[in-house]
């Protein structure tokens, strides 16, 4: 299995070097987070030149790679916390803000704004369950759009894209955005329309989803369900839907039972969708 590069600051990464052995499963860097991802380190200057704006825009960061010396473009960026950044700091330099950035060190957000196409966490942030979530669904995003363009985008490719990913584009925000932005796709403005696309696609998944937002997810993957499932087991499914909104019971409570229906009732939109499984498990548990 071919990993996923990742850019590191070269601090973190030494921590590994100089352990002699894999960290705790907590760490940043561990023995599951190695076999899916290949780090490439960063040393301080490379990664001060990262939060210079460049002369030229680029939206991708480009490292030689380990196979046979080619050329790797990264799908994600960790970053060793070195500073506060108050809400002030945030307004000063990227203007009024509602997506959480304002949590974030300032090297992340200008390495985000230089690189709007990368997703960028900091150690101390990928801590916490949630934002490690969302950091490696997005990673595996990018991935994906990376294959994609790499096989040759067309419309239909990319029309297929965004369905596979409604479901976890719902889970964040309302994606009748992107919807209408594909509607008017054509032979003609298929490159234009795809830059949008990932642009607006990445800034919405840089919201962390909502236990509401997942409420309306899990409903509508009910109604796929309407005609196959009994009173009974309709009874159970939409309770342990309820049970999560008021937090009695995790999300993967209510996707574990769903999965168990589309097993005996399999659709074909559901399984191709990547809401079940955004990332390998093996990452840790999807949707805490």
């Amino acid at each position: 299995m071919k990993k996923i590069p990742i850019g590191v600051s070269s601090c973190l990464f030494d921590q590994l070097a100089n352990s002699g052995a894999i960290p705790k499963k907590d760490a940043v860097i561990n023995e599951a987070t190695c076999h899916f991802f290949e780090f490439f380190p960063f040393a301080v200057s490379e990664e001060a030149d990262l939060t210079v704006f460049p002369t030229t825009h680029s939206e991708a960061i480009i490292r030689p790679g380990s196979d046979y010396g080619e050329c790797t473009q990264l799908c994600g960026y960790i970053i060793k916390k070195k500073s506060l950044t108050s809400e002030s700091e945030v307004a000063k330099n990227f203007g009024n803000t509602s997506n959480g950035k304002d949590s974030i060190g300032l090297e992340a957000l200008k390495i985000m704004r230089n690189f709007p196409l990368l997703p960028v966490e900091e150690d101390i942030r990928l801590e916490d369950a949630c934002f490690r979530d969302n950091f490696f669904k997005r990673i595996h995003v990018v991935y994906r759009w990376q294959l994609l363009k790499k096989e040759g985008l067309t419309a239909h490719g990319l029309i297929e894209f965004h369905a596979r990913h409604k479901l976890i584009i719902m889970s964040h925000a309302d994606y009748r955005d992107l919807g209408q932005l594909l509607a008017g796709l054509t032979k003609e403005n298929l490159a234009e329309v795809a830059n949008q696309y990932i642009l607006q696609l990445m800034n919405t998944l840089l919201t962390v989803p909502t236990r509401a937002n997942h409420v309306n997810v899990l409903q509508h993957i009910q109604g796929y369900l309407k005609k196959e499932l009994g009173r009974d087991d309709k009874a159970e499914l939409c309770e342990l839907i309820e049970s999560y909104r008021n937090c009695e019971v995790p999300l993967i409570a209510p996707i574990t039972l769903l999965k168990h229906h589309f097993r005996k009732c399999p659709d074909p939109y559901i399984q191709s969708s990547y809401y079940f499984a955004p990332y390998p498990s093996a990452l840790g548990e999807v949707y805490p």
